[in-house]
């Protein structure tokens, strides 16, 4: 099952029509992010009013990321299988449909904490078999040296996204109800759907099946393991892409908690330093895109921003003055930018198409997995030292991972291969 439309990079630049179905793709997807993130913080922040209890908040943190991380290694596979266009539209459907139905028996006086488990359950275990299939798409739609560059229009949309939809879902479920916040997501996901739907898809290279039935699965499945092993360029980018998210992932999520206990728990506060991550990661997303031309060593600038971030981190923890503070966080978002757009684009431009689907569902489960882990290394050390501390030590470990990994010749010799555009992992 594959998309009709033509394959190659020439093709797709023949097209004539590749910028306008770039753009009504990042804003398809860009609208339907919106309602998804909306409603994750609806349901978190209706859970942690109706009950007001930690254990409650730690099951909804499980049920909204294990089965994406779960599903996101059989939506891999399903990626390198079938259409990634009917399997990004499939899943947008089913999680409009949960949606739907939530806010409908909500209206109807069912408001037990289950079915908010339910429903965030089954909206994360799709998420986990539409992400692959985005990240693998792009390349498909895209013409190779543009990637960096959409890449980076990506993000700095994303980012514009987390700026606006807390106010957004905050503003409506204050208004409205939760209910409410369910339906903007109906709203926008149908428009995701609908906007995907005329998009024409280059064909993919589809992978050969490797049986059929579940154990066909597994077989796929370990064989896009084995590729991401013994192709020792992607093997060392994941891995610095994933200490990375467990050293940075929690102090970013703990800034607000330093600001609370440093700087006072004024609401305007809390919201500065969100405001500031946020203007960061929007302006890095931009300047990746403006910059993509003559980005020519990418592992070098994914590099220099990993050394950027663990500065950062140290000059956060170090920080006395709100207003110092909100500028190191812009910073660290603005840099942190120049590590995963590279690491996205090198992905699509490196990896075979017929394994993109399988590589990218590891990649989903490296980014699902590693923020929770931080989370429970990095929370219940709040309690016990300064956020400030932890921020210190976070970004002295950073940096000496990044020292030893430069310092592995191996690493040094196998990054070096992928470092710029049109080279093949190894």
């Amino acid at each position: 099952m594959a998309d009709a439309a033509p394959a190659s990079t020439a093709d797709r630049t023949a097209m004539g029509g590749w910028r306008r179905n770039v753009a009504l793709f990042l804003i398809g997807q860009s609208a339907a992010l919106f309602g998804a993130f909306a409603v994750d913080l609806a349901a978190v922040w209706h859970l942690m009013l109706t009950t007001g209890s930690g254990a409650v908040m730690m099951w909804a943190t499980i049920f909204s990321m294990v089965p994406q991380a779960v599903t996101s290694l059989f939506g891999g596979v399903w990626a390198d299988r079938y259409s990634r266009k009917l399997l990004i539209i499939g899943s947008g459907i089913v999680m409009v449909s949960v949606s739907l139905a939530l806010a409908f028996v909500m209206l109807n006086g069912v408001n037990g904490t289950w079915v908010i488990y339910l429903a965030l359950a089954v909206r994360s275990a799709f998420a986990g078999v539409q992400q692959p299939a985005v990240g693998a798409i792009l390349p498909q739609i895209v013409p190779s040296e543009q990637l960096l560059r959409v890449n980076g229009i990506n993000d700095a949309l994303q980012s514009v996204l987390f700026l606006a939809a807390p106010g957004a879902a905050g503003a409506i479920y204050a208004a409205v109800g939760i209910h409410a916040v369910f339906f903007v997501d109906v709203a926008t996901g149908v428009l995701g759907i609908g906007l995907l739907a005329v998009v024409p898809v280059a064909r993919a290279a589809v992978a050969a099946p490797a049986g059929t039935g579940l154990a066909g699965y597994f077989r796929d499945l370990a064989g896009g393991l084995v590729y991401v092993v013994r192709s020792r360029a992607i093997r060392w980018l994941m891995l610095l892409l994933g200490v990375m998210l467990l050293l940075a992932g929690a102090p970013m999520m703990l800034t607000t908690l330093m600001v609370v206990r440093s700087f006072g728990g004024e609401v305007w506060m809390v919201s500065g330093n969100e405001i500031a991550w946020g203007i960061g990661g929007l302006v890095g997303g931009l300047a990746v895109a403006a910059l993509a031309r003559r980005m020519s060593n990418r592992v070098a600038i994914i590099v220099a921003s990993v050394i950027a971030a663990a500065a950062l981190s140290i000059a956060l923890g170090l920080s006395t003055n709100l207003w110092v503070f909100y500028a190191f966080g812009v910073a660290i978002s603005f840099a942190l930018a120049f590590e995963t757009t590279p690491t996205t684009t090198i992905l699509q431009e490196t990896i075979e198409p017929e394994m993109q689907g399988r590589v990218f569902g590891f990649h989903s489960v490296v980014i699902t997995t590693a923020m929770p882990l931080s989370m429970l290394v990095f929370g219940p050390l709040a309690d016990r030292f300064s956020v400030e501390s932890l921020l210190i030590a976070a970004g002295v470990l950073l940096a000496v991972f990044i020292g030893t990994l430069l310092a592995v010749p191996g690493a040094r010799r196998s990054l070096a291969a992928i470092a710029t555009p049109a080279k093949t992992a190894t």
